[in-house]
């Protein structure tokens, strides 16, 4: 898979977008960021898609061409500052939660 990944980091070298990196989960000075974001296998693939702070696991195919098929799909995705990235669903449902006081709206987020 290392090949696969490197490629596709080149290929996103110079994206504003996206960034591909990785980390060496066993090195002392990488293993508190490993733990805070959950991993514990190797390899393992997150994703972050802004607003996202917390990752999400990547569970596709591990080739150069699955990880370029994602890739392609990354980037900034709906938010209230994002409006032009959300469907008309979204913006509705959007509106929704804005319009409500914000003790409510963190009570919504907070589940």
């Amino acid at each position: 898979m290392k090949p696969a990944w490197d490629s596709l980091a080149q290929s996103y070298k110079s994206s504003d977008k996206v960034v591909i990196a990785d980390v060496d989960c066993t090195a002392d000075n990488a293993k508190a960021l490993c733990e805070r974001f959950g991993v514990e296998g190797f390899p393992t693939i997150k994703y972050f898609n802004p607003p996202d702070e917390e990752g999400e696991d990547y569970s596709g195919g591990r080739d150069l061409d699955a990880l370029k098929a994602f890739a392609a799909t990354l980037g900034p995705g709906c938010s209230a500052a994002m409006l032009d990235k959300c469907t008309d669903e979204e913006k509705v449902e959007l509106e929704e939660v804005m319009a409500l006081p914000e003790e409510e709206r963190m009570k919504q987020i907070e589940g």
